[in-house]
């Protein structure tokens, strides 16, 4: 359970274990281990699997929280919600309002920012 009032940002990640996903997410770990406490932000995992042996195996050594594989109607939903027409995506949304303030997460932490210093990156609306 996430303690929203303690959470400034949430980063939903949708993503499966496929190559470019399994690439990404180092560097993911990395910038989450080192600021989520300081930057107050919590990752949750939204799997893109076919099965939920592979969720398991690809979820087991991520450091933060993820939806349970079996809610895959809640997956669907968030997929259409958050316009995801490729993975891995990583949607960045305020704690406090819910509002989407960045949808080109991924792009920050590959080739735009990655060392996070400008983290929480909005995208221009």
């Amino acid at each position: 359970m996430i303690l929203i009032a303690t959470v400034k940002l949430i980063t939903i990640m949708l993503c499966l274990t496929c190559p470019p996903c399994r690439a990404f997410t180092p560097f993911l770990s990395e910038i989450y281990n080192e600021y989520h406490k300081e930057k107050k932000f919590r990752i949750i995992f939204i799997s893109c699997d076919a099965d939920e042996k592979t969720f398991n195996d690809y979820y087991k050594n991520m450091p933060w929280l993820a939806l349970d594989y079996k809610e895959r109607k809640k997956s669907e939903e968030l997929l259409k919600k958050y316009n995801v027409t490729g993975i891995p995506k990583l949607v960045l949304i305020d704690g406090d309002t819910g509002k989407i303030i960045c949808t080109n997460a991924v792009e920050q932490i590959l080739y735009l920012d990655p060392e996070g210093k400008n983290f929480p990156w909005k995208s221009a609306q």
